[in-house]
């Protein structure tokens, strides 16, 4: 469903990327690992044709991301870091922008929303405004919207961010129920490493813009000796504190320099 072939993206001097190749299978649960800066996000921004590669092949269900975008954009949904909601609409709303916005036709749009809203557990509050919503209602929210156009792929970049256990733990559970009922492939980030075990096939760890290990968390751990992913974590990317902002502001100068020139 993905496939990625020495991918590599520069800023300038600095490779964010650097020649990364993988494969995920259709239905799969696949968890994208690594320290603040590692190329995570870059990778995904690059697969969901937010940025252009400098170089090497992507496929999203047979599709080139970098040639077709309008074609790949719609075999994937997406949930960001950052919220994506509008606030100043309610739940209902925001769903049905989506669902208008994907071309979803009218039926299929009424149902689908009602399907999913109630799935996560938001059909009472529907018709209440996002801006009075908990972070934990607001990011079930994201993913339900994310599911609604009936995407192949779902990429996942830190959807638990900021909640309590309670609440990644019930996020997760639609996640993988609509990854089993319909066939999703969930593409996914996260720095927690006991959801990466409990919810992914297969794990890739990234850092400094290099695939540095592929396999299964029992995989990982085996090979590292660890007896936890976090330890096998630790010892594939070292144990020094990673400064993200550091990283994005480096990125942001090199791109500056590449502008002037």
């Amino acid at each position: 469903m993905i496939h990625v072939e020495n991918l590599v993206k520069r800023f300038g001097e600095l490779t964010a990327v650097d020649g990364i190749s993988f494969d995920v299978a259709k239905g799969e649960i696949f968890a994208f690992l690594g320290p603040n800066g590692a190329g995570k996000t870059t990778t995904i921004q690059m697969l969901t044709t937010l940025q252009r590669p400098t170089g090497g092949t992507m496929r999203l269900d047979g599709l080139d991301p970098v040639t077709q975008q309008l074609q790949a954009r719609r075999t994937f949904g997406i949930v960001f870091q950052d919220p994506s909601l509008d606030s100043e609409l309610t739940a209902y709303e925001n769903m049905e922008l989506h669902g208008v916005l994907y071309h979803v036709p009218r039926k299929v749009r009424t149902e689908r929303i009602e399907l999913l809203l109630k799935l996560f557990e938001l059909w009472d509050r529907r018709d209440a405004y996002v801006k009075t919503f908990s972070g934990g209602m607001k990011r079930r929210l994201e993913i339900a919207r994310g599911f609604l156009h009936t995407p192949k792929i779902l990429f996942l970049d830190e959807p638990t961010l900021g909640l309590d256990p309670q609440s990644r733990n019930q996020l997760w559970t639609h996640v993988r129920h609509l990854n089993e009922t319909e066939g999703v492939t969930v593409f996914l980030t996260t720095h927690y490493m006991d959801e990466a075990e409990r919810v992914a096939h297969r794990i890739a760890i990234i850092d400094h813009g290099k695939i540095v290990s592929i396999g299964t968390a029992q995989e990982l751990k085996e090979r590292t000796g660890a007896d936890s992913l976090e330890g096998a974590f630790l010892k594939l990317t070292g144990s020094t504190i990673r400064d993200e902002r550091a990283d994005a502001a480096d990125q942001m100068r090199q791109m500056v320099r590449m502008w002037r020139r």
